[in-house]
């Protein structure tokens, strides 16, 4: 009866020292002598390569010659307690199957200290190293917090749509998704383009945000969360922005400010203890090879609550800051990721949620102050990040809304059905959004963003 497989992650079971194993897994490593070889054995489960010890007295070297890096393998042998460092057990092999060879002369991962800018261009192999196993196995469980917390606090999971005709943030940073034929573009009798002859008898492009139609799903619901897709077609360059990302963003019925407040600390507090409790060899990896403050700044971001301040406050701050910001810091500015990150970083020396934004650096949708001048806004700002989460108290008044929209100009034609959410039963009602790969960057340590999801869509970059 052939053996079963065993995950490597599950090998190292002290139990199972003497038992015969099944392992399988790609090799990241071959060394030895002309009497025994050693094969570092990797499947992904876990960030710990196996050793397997091949007797060159029962292989020959035609038999052994295929094994590289990068070749895949299944080994069976006897698991047993390893009397050299840097591993607690090791496999004896038996007998070694070739499932599939890597010429090394061809295959990019041969070597070892690739930088992360060339493992971006083997995007389709990269997540064969260990930096990158490690980030993916974090980005999972993160995924599966994400669910866990939300589910337990009794919100209901809403898939919102991914293509719309709406544009949530008015940026119009949007793809633009058409079954027209791009080269004869049917016209009206102005000129311009006739989407009623599109597919879905409009414009409409990819999402910026599920927030609009969250709202829907809360002001029925009570409490939802969303967790998908988002496009922007910003053209950014940067370590930190992506074309194609993923947003949580759970909307609440009968939640003010400060009830947002609460949940978005509870929340990423929740989502950095899970990564702590469930990640801990792959975090432990990532702080060894790339930042020795990583598990130090994991912990501090739990230990006390977060900082609040309103904008105001923490624009006298900045301005009375000694230190020369690249951009000019006055009342009313959108503030940059110098700013964010001085009152996090060099000031507070823990994380801030800075509220009471100036309104005409907003969005339409969040709830005035009574001072006319600032909204219900809400930015955690986190060390190394910025802004991790944005969010607001949204405005529930029918008649304050629509001159907001009216006052910006926001063509609302087709947005009937958010208005209706002000006309039938409108409540007080809060929400937020958490760009995941920021929350995967902070917990990682990793610089660029690109580096946290398998397959990056930036500028010029769609080959994966």
């Amino acid at each position: 009866m052939a053996l079963k497989r065993t995950k490597i992650v599950d090998v190292f079971d002290p139990a199972l020292v003497g038992q015969q194993v099944c392992v399988k897994g790609w090799v990241r490593s071959r060394r030895g002598n002309k009497f025994v070889q050693f094969v570092a054995l990797n499947d992904g489960s876990t960030i710990n390569n196996l050793q397997i010890v091949i007797d060159l007295e029962k292989f020959t070297e035609e038999e052994l010659r295929p094994i590289t890096t990068g070749a895949s393998l299944h080994v069976e042998g006897q698991l047993v307690q390893s009397q050299g460092k840097g591993q607690t057990v090791e496999v004896q092999a038996q007998t070694i199957e070739i499932y599939g060879t890597a010429d090394p002369e061809e295959y990019p991962l041969q070597k070892k200290g690739h930088t992360l800018e060339f493992l971006r261009s083997k995007a389709h192999l990269r997540m064969r190293t260990n930096t990158f196993g490690a980030i993916f196995r974090i980005r999972h469980h993160l995924a599966f917090a994400i669910h866990k917390f939300f589910n337990d606090k009794g919100f209901f999971y809403l898939n919102t749509p991914l293509i719309t005709a709406s544009d949530c943030e008015g940026a119009g940073d949007m793809f633009q998704v058409t079954t027209l034929d791009l080269s004869d573009l049917p016209k009206t009798e102005e000129g311009k383009t006739d989407y009623s002859k599109d597919f879905f008898g409009k414009s409409t492009s990819l999402t910026v945000s599920g927030q609009l139609e969250g709202e829907l799903g809360a002001t029925a619901l009570g409490a939802i969360y969303t967790f998908g897709p988002t496009f922007r077609a910003e053209n950014s360059n940067t370590p930190r922005h992506l074309a194609e990302f993923w947003m949580i963003e759970p909307e609440m019925a009968f939640y003010d400010i400060t009830d947002n407040m609460d949940l978005a600390e509870e929340f990423i507090k929740y989502c950095v203890n899970y990564a702590l409790e469930h990640c801990q060899e792959d975090i432990e990896f990532l702080n060894k090879m790339y930042d020795n403050t990583l598990i130090d700044r994991l912990h501090s971001v739990l230990k006390e609550p977060f900082v609040r301040l309103t904008y105001t406050e923490g624009i006298e701050i900045l301005k009375q800051a000694k230190k020369k910001f690249e951009f000019p810091v006055d009342w009313g500015v959108d503030l940059q990721s110098e700013h964010e990150r001085y009152l996090v970083e060099e000031h507070f020396k823990r994380p801030v949620i800075l509220t009471d934004y100036p309104r005409e650096i907003k969005a339409f949708y969040m709830k005035q102050n009574e001072d006319g001048k600032t909204v219900r806004a809400m930015d955690v700002l986190f060390p190394m990040i910025g802004e991790i989460i944005g969010g607001s108290e949204r405005e529930a008044d029918y008649d304050k809304l629509m001159s907001e929209i009216e006052r910006r100009g926001i063509p609302m034609k087709d947005m009937w059905w958010y208005l209706d959410t002000r006309r039938f039963g409108t409540v007080p009602h809060s929400g937020f959004g958490l760009g995941f790969e920021r929350l995967i960057l902070f917990v990682t340590g990793m610089a660029n963003i690109r580096d946290v999801i398998p397959f990056p869509r930036t500028p010029n970059n769609a080959e994966f």
